[in-house]
């Protein structure tokens, strides 16, 4: 059926109208949209008549201007407060010189609509802006822009410019395949299709092109801590870590069966559910509340989400028919007590995640009616650590309710569209919301380096979604900006650090083309913005509410959004002419956060994607001075320890002697050798060879690429690579970059990371593992990146220790003389007696790589020959182990 919309913008076009050209720009710039829609008519009639320019945006949207010639004649639009701009819209009309724009509602999208009377002859030219934020969801942001031309127009273009600074990792448009990238920072999306391909066949005149284009796009993350870009004044954090284990999710579904929800909404809603309960794992705890004017629950304790348990549910559901009124507040409040029963009973994981998910499609009729009191009522019980998400199905409900008791209690709302696909748009919000992966996450800036901060605490992060923090940057000596973000996984805390330079991007942006530059300012003003909306409708006083009212319309006219607290006034140069761009007063169908959808245009494929690295993605731009080269200040390791660095070299520092014995051992790649097994303790720490590229000088050169460092009492096993630093604790797997300065603890393990530079970890406070990475250059003909092992002497072992470093907690008794010169009259040489054996030794040096990665500084030592022998016990190949997190067997 066609769409009301369409139907009224065929009405006001008559058959004398030529659209000369209609282009489409969009430039989203860091998650940034910035649009144009350009138009050109001519009334090619032999009389007077009203031309009318649609255009379909998405709700989420902020028109920011429109401008309109007629026969050169412009209008020029002004964001105002809406009283101001009414008022001035109102002498207008007075005098009979102004046409009207309006906003509607449909889906989604809301519609733009102007029109003009003008006679034969006539040229306009319509433009219009519009900016928003893309929101990541399911993994992917997505553009979505509503082509409906109306007619067939000679000159049709849309190009859609993405620029990330960070890289794109997926771009997608519904006529192309996904394609992934690894060194994309921009991409140019064309369509362009010909009069012949707009055509819906070959002889029509009608226009095929009447649906959503879309463009889906992801960004490449190097490290969990998420992206800090500055610009403009501004900052924007970005934060969606991946590679974390889900935490477990305990579900109460409220679902109305209300007589309304009879046919195709209950039809749907059971479809939905089927797969839904089909995703519960049996660490996850779920009930079923289903509610009319009376309330029913399928189980009245929260129970696993075990096949017997699920298949269960599925009955029930398929056997609810729907009837009578609606009580909405009693069966909330069972929800919610059944949550806080659950709780306090200790039935379930205190760090798994509680929501209640609410399913409804009209207001209350039976019980508690009053909405503001079910408001309150629902905050009352609600506990800080419960989530409430609310869907609401067609058009009958109150969503500005649903909505604001979702975000009271720190969960969202979405609008459900009561047709054919009503299934899937109930599992696709369920799907943002099933796999949670943070709880309490905070991201903080250090004092007086940044003011005005959007929220920045945040109750829940889902898998596929993103957190954005926007503020203004402060004047400063320092030309970084530091973040830190805490938050709490399964089983674990994390503390995260990210910095950026603050000059850097608005340099790169200078570079770009088609970027957005004021990015930054606008994100941060439309993030406010949307979070004073949110707050104004949750305002518990009028002054509150005034006051807020005051901020947002402020916000609102500086950054030129058209908000529903202000306006557009489009006026002639002479002022005497106006129009007004306002949104329609209906609370019902007011403010949603659609999902965005549609289909391609059909039939179409004229879409040329263009990749456009520009020269310097290939380039390296030179760090600030890690940790690592600032010195070992930050560091609690000691001055003495032991270590293996380099083709794998041995230095052992032997405390009671004052002295370091070295020794390399020539294994193969592949071969895992242990270095410190206590099975007093429960802890191995492992190291797994790799070979150079090539031989060098005739030998293959072995570094350690892998170490492991596994502590049996808590089962947590630390697998530190080249790429990626990696945790376990059995059910749970968590992996951390190299790309950020991180902090991570669970039970007696903690892993601090400092980006780019080393890795601790710490064993109960008393044991310390570091492990020290060294990138190489990539395209190096021979060399690869490796790691180095760094371990205390002072570390509290069992008795029972023993490895190639851990043995040397006992300190053997060494005795060296009979120093003479050797062949090398740089190295001399002498006579070792140590265990029992008298070996000849060699005086060299050795790296240690802790304050100077680069060059390291030398360690001198006694160089013991033939991989250690007779300075360790038994034989290097004693040291060989099956497995990563292998012990040692008993020499």
């Amino acid at each position: 059926s066609q769409n009301p919309e369409t139907r009224e913008v065929q009405a006001i076009r008559g058959d004398d109208i030529t659209v000369r050209s209609y282009k489409v720009e969009s430039r989203i710039t860091s998650r940034f949209a910035h649009t144009t829609v350009r138009s050109s008519v001519v009334n090619s009639g032999s009389k007077a008549q009203s031309i009318g320019f649609n255009v379909q945006i998405p709700k989420r949207a902020f028109i920011t201007n429109f401008t309109m010639n007629v026969n050169g004649i412009t209008f020029v639009g002004s964001v105002k407060e809406k009283t101001v701009a009414r008022n001035l819209y109102a002498q207008a009309r007075a005098r009979g010189k102004a046409a009207g724009i309006v906003r509607a509602n449909s889906q989604d999208m809301e519609t733009f609509k102007t029109e003009v009377h003008v006679p034969p002859g006539s040229n306009i030219e319509f433009e219009l802006h519009y900016q928003e934020m893309m929101h990541r969801r399911l993994g992917f942001y997505e553009h979505s822009l509503y082509l409906q031309p109306g007619r067939l127009v000679p000159q049709f273009q849309v190009d859609v410019y993405v620029f990330e600074p960070k890289g794109i990792s997926m771009v997608q448009t519904p006529n192309t395949l996904g394609v992934q990238f690894t060194e994309l920072i921009k991409a140019h999306i064309v369509f362009k299709p010909n009069l012949q391909q707009q055509r819906k066949c070959d002889n029509c005149t009608d226009s095929a092109i009447d649906g959503i284009f879309t463009v889906k796009y992801d960004v490449t993350r190097d490290s969990n801590a998420g992206e800090l870009q500055v610009s403009d004044g501004h900052f924007v954090h970005f934060f969606a870590p991946s590679n974390l284990s889900p935490l477990p999710k305990n579900i109460v579904f409220v679902i109305d069966v209300s007589g309304s929800m009879w046919g195709v909404k209950m039809k749907q809603t059971v479809e939905a559910m089927q797969a839904i309960l089909d995703d519960l794992t049996v660490d996850d705890h779920f009930s079923i509340v289903d509610f009319n004017h009376n309330v029913r629950c399928w189980s009245e304790e929260l129970v696993p989400g075990s096949s017997i348990q699920i298949a269960d549910a599925k009955k029930y559901i398929q056997s609810i028919k729907p009837n009578g009124g609606t009580n909405i507040n009693e069966a909330l409040m069972r929800a919610v007590q059944m949550l806080v029963r659950a709780s306090n009973q200790g039935l379930i994981d205190p760090r798994s995640v509680s929501m209640v998910i609410l399913v409804s499609d009209g207001d209350p009729t039976v019980g508690e009616i009053k909405l503001s009191t079910i408001q309150k009522n629902v905050k009352r019980v609600m506990r800080e650590e419960f989530s409430l998400f609310s869907l609401g199905i067609g058009f009958d409900v109150d969503y500005d309710f649903l909505e604001r008791i979702a975000m009271e209690n720190r969960g969202m709302a979405q609008r459900i569209y009561a047709n054919h696909d009503a299934a899937e748009q109930l599992r696709t919000f369920y799907s943002q919301v099933s796999s949670p992966l943070l709880r309490r996450i905070t991201i903080q800036f250090p004092e007086d380096s940044v003011s005005d901060v959007t929220q920045n605490r945040f109750d829940k992060y889902f898998s596929g979604s993103e957190l954005v923090v926007a503020g203004k940057v402060l004047p400063s000596e320092s030309n970084t900006l530091t973040s830190f973000t805490t938050a709490s996984a399964a089983r674990l805390d994390i503390t995260l650090e990210t910095d950026t330079d603050t000059a850097e991007l608005d340099m790169e942006l200078a570079k770009q083309q088609h970027s957005f530059t004021g990015f930054a300012r606008q994100m941060w003003a439309y993030l406010t913005i949307k979070q004073l909306i949110s707050e104004r409708s949750l305002a518990a006083t009028a002054a509150k509410k005034r006051k807020i009212t005051q901020r947002i319309m402020s916000l609102a006219v500086e950054h030129q959004f058209v908000t529903p607290l202000t306006a557009l006034l489009v006026e002639s140069e002479d002022a005497k002419e106006r129009l007004l761009a306002d949104t329609p007063r209906d609370p019902k169908h007011g403010c949603c956060s659609g999902m965005g959808g549609g289909i391609a245009p059909n039939g179409l494929s004229p879409v040329r994607v263009v990749y456009q690295p520009p020269p310097w993605v290939q380039m390296t731009t030179p760090a600030p001075p890690s940790q690592a080269e600032k010195g070992p200040e930050e560091w609690t390791l000691p001055q003495k320890v032991t270590l293996v660095d380099n083709d794998p070299h041995f230095i052992v520092h032997l405390p009671g002697s004052n002295m370091d014995v070295c020794f390399n051992i020539d294994s193969k790649p592949g071969h895992i050798l242990n270095l410190v097994s206590d099975s007093g303790t429960g802890l191995v720490v492992n190291g797994q060879l790799i070979s150079s590229k090539q031989a060098h000088k005739s030998k293959v050169s072995t570094y350690f690429g892998t170490v492991s460092v596994y502590y049996q009492p808590d089962g947590i096993s630390v697998t530190v690579g080249t790429d990626s630093i990696a945790m376990t604790d059995g059910m749970n797997n968590h992996s951390f970059t190299w790309g950020a300065t991180a902090e991570i603890t669970q039970d007696g393990v903690r892993i601090s990371i400092v980006k780019d530079s080393h890795v601790t970890v710490t064993i109960n406070n008393n044991i310390q593992v570091m492990v020290l990475l060294h990138r190489v250059w990539k395209k190096h003909p021979v060399s690869v990146d490796f790691l180095g092992i760094y371990i205390p002497n002072d570390n509290q072992y069992s008795p029972l220790v023993h490895g190639l470093i851990g043995q040397f907690s006992r300190e053997p008794e060494v005795s060296v003389y009979d120093i003479h010169e050797g062949v090398d009259p740089l190295k001399k040489q002498a006579t070792m007696e140590v265990k029992g054996n008298k070996l000849q030794v060699t005086r060299g040096w050795q790296k240690d790589y802790r304050r100077d990665k680069r060059h390291g500084s030398n360690v001198y030592c006694w160089f013991i020959h033939n991989s250690g022998k007779g300075f360790i016990d038994g034989h290097y190949t004693d040291y060989i182990v099956p497995y990563l997190n292998s012990f040692l067997q008993t020499l």
